[in-house]
């Protein structure tokens, strides 16, 4: 399988110059043009920084609701034990709501059905007994990510509509899916520019010179196209 996808992947790329670099709308058209998985891929952007992340004041972390959503549904997981917040966040459409008496036997479980968990604070102190388990699987409550909170059912509502997380890893890239490729072209634009516009007006004030250095649009399984940068 490994060899198939690596003759595809290079014929992908064998379909345009990988050194031209487009406007955003051009760049996700072809990038999902190129693209040739038969399932209907995330169309991931990757934003390259000028930023050392080793300092705590060049680090990037948050989450934002796109415009038209992330083209996925997300079952979200409320712990709290508060009865008026447990019914609000059912409105809101969370899947699961669970107590601090019953989070146990849901997080030992070695198999988890659902995507996201957001806290009361008050819960982290159950979730943080956890938390060698949750952290390499993503699904750590945040304050930054709007998953600790004291009002979940907003953060169920954003969720459900479509909230990215973003963060910017050791290399100061910021990988994050703006919609799924079936999605409009035109809808993945205005996404994806919600995200890019999000990050240039949270730089760093310790950052100088050239702030976005670099910015790419892929498929799932994709080659890589260049954005222009405005």
């Amino acid at each position: 399988m490994a060899k198939k996808l690596s003759k595809n992947l290079q014929a992908s790329k064998a379909q345009f110059d990988k050194k031209q670099v487009l406007p955003l709308l051009d760049a996700i058209e072809l990038a999902k043009k190129v693209s040739f998985a038969k399932f209907d891929e995330s169309l991931d952007i990757a934003i390259k920084l000028n930023l050392d992340t080793r300092k705590s004041d060049q680090q990037l972390r948050g989450a934002i609701v796109l415009p038209h959503g992330t083209g996925k549904s997300v079952k979200v997981l409320v712990a709290t034990d508060d009865v008026t917040a447990k019914k609000q966040a059912v409105e809101a459409g969370a899947d699961y709501v669970y107590t601090a008496a019953e989070l146990p036997e849901v997080l030992n479980q070695d198999k988890y059905d659902f995507d996201v968990i957001v806290a009361d604070p008050k819960m982290m102190l159950v979730l943080g007994k956890y938390g060698k388990k949750l952290g390499p699987k993503g699904l750590m409550p945040n304050p930054k990510t709007g998953t600790v909170t004291t009002t979940p059912a907003v953060a169920v509502t954003e969720l459900k509509k479509g909230k990215a997380n973003y963060r910017a890893d050791k290399g100061g890239i910021i990988h994050a899916s703006v919609g799924k490729k079936s999605m409009d072209s035109n809808a993945l634009k205005e996404n994806a520019e919600t995200l890019i516009n999000t990050i240039k007006r949270l730089k760093p004030a310790a950052v100088k010179g050239t702030y976005v250095l670099n910015i790419t649009v892929a498929t799932t399984m994709g080659p890589s196209v260049k954005v222009k940068i405005d």
